[in-house]
């Protein structure tokens, strides 16, 4: 039994991953209101879909961020990288590639290499690159975010999960196979038991796991997977 379905490319399972950041600076002046308020103001629009009407805000914001806070300011990468991720989401790979490596920057100096930040931030570059094809550079900002989070966060958190989750996406578009099913086995073992086998995550990690063994030829460990997966999303959806 072969089921066709499209890969899944998990940039935002868990909170950590999440492309979309907030600021951390303290709300006090009327200053800091206005930035809190435009920055709630492109949240919204981005999760409305409305991702044209959230560019000039965001603009607006980082513009207010920088004239406020300073160039350096970690709360001007947070800006950086929503703004990178609105153009990404538009397509304009060009305006967002900049964005996300200025944002790195900051983020490195600000918080030093080894914080979960710059993991997030390597993470959103590296899924840029390899949205453009540019895998000899994702790979290694790929590899770099997920040790950084395994560093950080212990290998078995479920942000590592994504991370490898991520890293196996792009192995299989390389072509890699190989490299790619340990990442996906890994994955789900991960969420399995940090999230339970229920989670719509699992159902997911055993989607993607299934079809690397499809395309592998492997249909006798790829069915059970996706029944299982099947299985797990339809339970959820009817208990919404």
């Amino acid at each position: 039994m072969n089921r066709s379905g499209s890969r899944t490319f998990a940039s935002g399972l868990a909170v950590a991953t999440c492309f979309f950041m907030l600021g951390c600076s303290p709300v006090g002046t009327t200053e800091e209101d206005d930035s809190e308020e435009l920055g709630e103001q492109v949240d919204r629009l981005y999760q409305e879909g409305r991702i044209a009407e959230a560019i000039p805000v965001a603009t607006r914001l980082l513009e207010k961020r920088k004239s406020s806070l300073g160039p350096e300011h970690p709360d001007v990468a947070t800006s950086l990288n929503n703004l990178a991720k609105l153009y990404w989401d538009m397509g304009d790979y060009a305006r967002a590639e900049p964005l996300f490596e200025r944002s790195l920057a900051i983020w490195e100096k600000a918080l030093g290499p080894e914080h979960p930040d710059v993991a997030t931030s390597l993470n959103n570059l590296a899924g840029l690159y390899k949205d453009t094809g540019d895998y000899a550079r994702a790979e290694p900002s790929f590899e770099r975010s997920l040790a950084i989070w395994e560093k950080a966060l212990g290998p078995e958190h479920p942000d590592v999960a994504t991370s490898l989750n991520n890293l196996a996406g792009l192995y299989w578009e390389m072509g890699d196979l190989a490299r790619a099913e340990p990442l996906y086995e890994r994955s789900l073992a991960i969420w399995e038991k940090a999230l339970g086998p229920e989670h719509p995550n699992v159902a997911t990690s055993l989607n993607n796991l299934a079809l690397l063994y499809q395309a592998m030829g492997d249909d006798v460990r790829a069915d059970p997977l996706f029944e299982r997966s099947l299985a797990i999303w339809e339970r959820s959806a009817s208990t919404d």
